[in-house]
């Protein structure tokens, strides 16, 4: 028993060593990437029949939310609704990770660089802009194997795939999607409809972070820890920077299966040639098909996301943001030659 204790005692010591030793930028990646994770595979079923809700208007939108899980139960069972899951969480592993860190970097480089500058919303509306964006360019073509993995319908047990093009490829997994669509048009067919997607995540991340930081700051000051505060807070920023920005979502994913739909009967060629399309197709009701399922995945995410980012935060013990500013200012000064020396 001693010795096994010991044995604990010793794995434990250096399990925190090697927490000590970590940069606080990994800190912020793995805490990002794990709540990421979780928050994106609870809310799988909601983000497959939107995503079907924006492609397959006249198929899925006549059935409903109930009518389409219905559907997808009988047709493709339980693991249907998580279809094209696996591309989703493998990209929002790296996209958490990477927005939350990036986010945190940036907003510590402009507060660094920029001698003066306050702490307030705008800052947070800037760094969330740049963080989004960042993230997106490094993640996009997982983001689009995501949605033609989910586009795809199973018709029947023999998984016989409906809505296709006549001679179009079927999908058998992220690997196989990754090399059809690279065969098929190469770097740029992997990132086709990354325009809109960073028309979206510019706004929609800046006005996240702002709208969160705008209404905790009339929070009162010995509530401002409270999980609850923060997921109520978080819930609402997502919800109203998800309405302004969603159109630009409807537009990506359409321009992502365009090759896929037997309904488009010519090539689009980019964002705006995409949005006038659907206006004059299906009208401006279009541009916020799904939302309402945006609505109700949203708070979930959020709250999951938030909740995992603050356990993983503490797991790994990384320092509030403020305290993580003076940290990284005072230690970057430390490490400037002195003058009197020289």
């Amino acid at each position: 028993m001693a010795k096994q204790r010991d044995e604990r005692e010793e794995r434990g010591e250096l399990w925190d060593g090697v927490i000590e030793g970590m940069p606080l930028f990994a800190k912020e990646l793995i805490a990002g990437g794990v709540a990421g994770g979780f928050a994106k595979s609870a809310v799988a079923p909601l983000e497959r029949i939107k995503i079907l809700f924006q492609t397959r208007q006249a198929e899925y939108r006549s059935l409903g939310l109930l009518g389409s899980f219905t559907k997808i139960a009988k047709t493709e069972g339980t693991l249907g609704f998580f279809r094209g899951n696996g591309a989703s969480v493998a990209r929002i592993v790296p996209y958490a990770a990477l927005h939350y860190m990036a986010y945190e970097e940036y907003r510590r480089w402009i507060i660094d660089g920029i001698p003066g500058v306050g702490k307030g919303p705008i800052l947070d509306l800037v760094a969330g802009s740049f963080a989004g964006g960042t993230a997106v360019l490094f993640t996009y073509p997982l983001d689009l194997v995501r949605t033609k993995l989910a586009y795809q319908v199973v018709g029947s047990q023999k998984l016989n795939i409906q809505g296709l093009v006549s001679g179009e490829q079927v999908y058998k997994g992220i690997k196989d999607c990754f090399s059809k669509t690279y065969k098929e048009a190469g770097i740029k067919g992997l990132y086709r409809g990354v325009a809109p997607s960073l028309y979206g995540i510019f706004p929609y991340a800046g006005l996240k972070f702002y709208f969160y930081e705008k209404m905790k700051s009339h929070v009162p000051k010995e509530r401002k820890n409270d999980i609850m505060i923060k997921l109520a807070c978080g819930s609402v920023a997502g919800l109203l920077g998800q309405t302004f920005t969603y159109p630009l979502d409807v537009v990506r994913r359409q321009m992502q299966v365009q090759r896929l739909s037997a309904s488009n009967s010519h090539e689009m060629k980019g964002t705006a040639d995409t949005l006038v399309m659907i206006l004059r197709t299906h009208g401006w009701k279009q541009l916020f098909s799904g939302l309402s399922l945006n609505y109700l995945k949203v708070v979930p995410s959020v709250a999951i996301g938030f909740t995992v980012y603050d356990m993983m935060k503490a797991y790994l013990r990384v320092p509030s943001r403020d305290d993580a500013v003076v940290e990284v200012v005072t230690s970057n000064r430390d490490s400037q030659p002195s003058t009197l020396h020289s």
